[in-house]
């Protein structure tokens, strides 16, 4: 079979929006902790504007602590340090966070403060920030899986001898731009939004209508950032302003294609509420529907809606090889039925399934064939693709699909493979499928998504 080109999408989804493909980014895979976090803390120690962080988790542990004095010392010295962390991810460490940062001047927020037992059952309130950002500078930027907490540590289940499974990427230019303007508006978003409850509950976090400064800068700034998220030119450098709104299209465009393999594009794909619902999955329906020789996705939480299942059974009818890596050691046991249940109509579509055992799983990212990846926050799973806040990378860069496929291999060689009928039988029982599907509709329904998916 012959190489794969980097063409553009043979097969576009007809609601799918053209990605915002951007040269320049230099995207370089950090996998686990242990690779992000030191080349987070030195980005964070250069800093000399500002630094903008967005995360689920943002433990008390070591490693943790460790990025938090370095955001304490660059607020110190007068950089501007605005954290965001999600109010369920985050539960156990607001308070201490709350005070570290306070006392250093760092701007803290805590999206969707989690009140236990009453938001288990209001409708909307697990949409999540689930989404892992880091932006220095309007420059270099950070994404993907990894919380802020140890390899080794899960809230849950406490330490392990082996890290989790997990990949983050570090990119600069334009796109680490684009990057602060989404998080800038979740920002203020969430500025505006719970400010009141913030008050009520003495939460921390700036308060709008406090004092009549307050106002006047919240709506300054408001009127600063804008409505669109800069453009840039086909160099990856930002438009002038007076040339952005010109060179803006009014149709969608194509996506872009590399002139030469040695070309490198991103592009930041983001999931939310408004207007971007469905771009996460879409991203990868489009990859999956182009894809020649192979599809290898990591995640650990996996039920696809139906339109996704079909991309997959329609790449292997073709002939790609499509390799699934889920979780083998198991953290929640309901996600773990939810992709246990669909073990049976994948591997009847000739899918490969692997299930990861030397540690946890919490990696969330993809190759196909040897051009295109993503990595990011976002699980093949309702919640992440119909309902939590979620970022990722989408990359055009052969050396970087390369990369990124030959680690995911070398963890695939560690798997247990799904190739018989007893482990099939043991892990997914005839009550499974059935069971599972009305527990996924009743929680999409609950949660805010969209139910006919399931």
């Amino acid at each position: 079979m012959p190489a794969p080109s980097l063409q553009a999408d043979t097969l576009p989804h007809p609601l799918d929006e053209p990605l915002r493909w951007t040269g320049g980014a230099a995207p370089r895979l950090l996998p686990y902790g242990s690779a992000l976090f030191p080349a987070m803390q030195q980005a964070i120690e250069q800093a000399r504007e500002s630094i903008w962080l967005q995360t689920y988790i943002f433990h008390t542990d070591e490693a943790a602590m460790t990025l938090a004095s370095a955001l304490c010392d660059a607020a110190r010295r007068g950089v501007q340090v605005r954290v965001l962390v999600d109010g369920l991810g985050s539960s156990r460490s607001v308070e201490a966070l709350s005070g570290r940062f306070t006392e250093a001047g760092v701007e803290f927020m805590v999206f969707r403060p989690w009140r236990k037992w009453l938001d288990v059952v209001q409708r909307g309130r697990w949409r999540r920030l689930h989404r892992k950002l880091c932006v220095v500078d309007a420059h270099t930027a950070f994404i993907g899986g990894i919380n802020l907490i140890d390899d080794r540590l899960d809230i849950h289940h406490g330490w392990s001898a082996q890290p989790r499974l997990d990949y983050a990427v570090q990119y600069h230019g334009h796109l680490a731009r684009q990057t602060q303007w989404v998080m800038q508006r979740l920002w203020l978003r969430t500025v505006l939004t719970g400010s009141l409850q913030r008050r009520l509950r003495k939460l921390p976090g700036p308060g709008v209508f406090d004092t009549s400064p307050n106002r006047r800068a919240y709506w300054q700034e408001l009127l600063d950032w804008g409505s669109d998220m800069p453009v840039a030119d086909e160099d990856g450098a930002p438009l002038p302003p007076s040339s952005a709104t010109a060179a803006a299209p009014r149709t969608p465009a194509p996506r872009p294609t590399p002139q030469t393999l040695a070309q490198s594009l991103a592009a930041l794909v983001v999931r939310d509420n408004f207007s971007q619902r469905r771009a996460i999955e879409h991203s990868y329906i489009r990859a999956i529907n182009r894809a020649r020789d192979r599809v290898l996705i990591v995640s650990p939480y996996f039920y696809p809606g139906l339109e996704f299942r079909q991309a997959l059974k329609n790449a292997a009818a073709r002939g790609v090889r499509v390799e699934l890596l889920l979780q083998g050691r198991i953290d929640y046991r309901m996600a773990a039925w939810a992709a246990r249940a669909l073990y049976g109509e994948m591997l009847r579509a000739g899918v490969h399934i692997y299930e990861y055992t030397p540690a946890y799983l919490h990696a969330k990212v993809a190759v196909v064939d040897v051009d295109w990846a993503t990595v990011g926050s976002s699980n093949i799973d309702p919640l992440s693709l119909l309902v939590n806040l979620e970022a990722n990378l989408a990359v055009l860069d052969r050396a970087f699909a390369l990369e990124l496929g030959a680690h995911i291999e070398s963890q695939i060689a560690q798997s247990l493979p799904i190739n018989t009928p007893d482990r099939l039988r043991t892990r997914a029982p005839w009550w499974l499928r059935p069971f599972v599907a009305v527990a996924a509709r009743a929680f999409v329904a609950l949660a805010g998504g969209v139910k006919n998916e399931y």
